[in-house]
């Protein structure tokens, strides 16, 4: 990444600045399968994490999420959730993506528009 963007884009990953505070006051605590890495001050009141790539927070997953807003103290490391066989992988937001979700009736949806004859449209008088 080349110096001006580190010091002017925060959406690829780090600045300069964010760099520089985690080498001085942060401790790794983990890394997620995505690559992200997880870090906290060390007395562990701040939780901060930097992404892999770009900067979207849905792509927490939401084991880490909970340890980032201290709902749990222990990072997903060290006390993993147990997952109920009923819940599917975490995935990031696809809004305005490729692969985001179109009804079937959305001008954007590849099917075709839904006929339906259950009302009649209205029309003024």
């Amino acid at each position: 990444m080349s110096l001006l963007s580190q010091i002017f884009t925060w959406w690829n990953g780090q600045t300069l600045g964010t760099r520089f505070f985690t080498w001085r006051r942060g401790e790794k605590v983990g890394e997620d399968a995505e690559g992200n890495v997880y870090y906290q001050s060390s007395d562990g009141a701040k939780r901060w994490v930097i992404y892999n790539g770009y900067c979207e927070a849905s792509r927490v997953s939401p084991e880490w999420h909970g340890w980032l807003h201290h709902t749990w103290q222990e990072p997903p490391t060290e006390r993993p959730l147990t997952r109920k066989p009923w819940e599917k992988p975490h995935k990031e937001n696809h809004t305005g993506s490729a692969e985001a979700y179109r009804p079937a009736g959305s001008i954007l949806s590849p099917a075709p528009a839904v006929v339906r004859n259950d009302y009649e449209a209205w029309s003024p008088e």
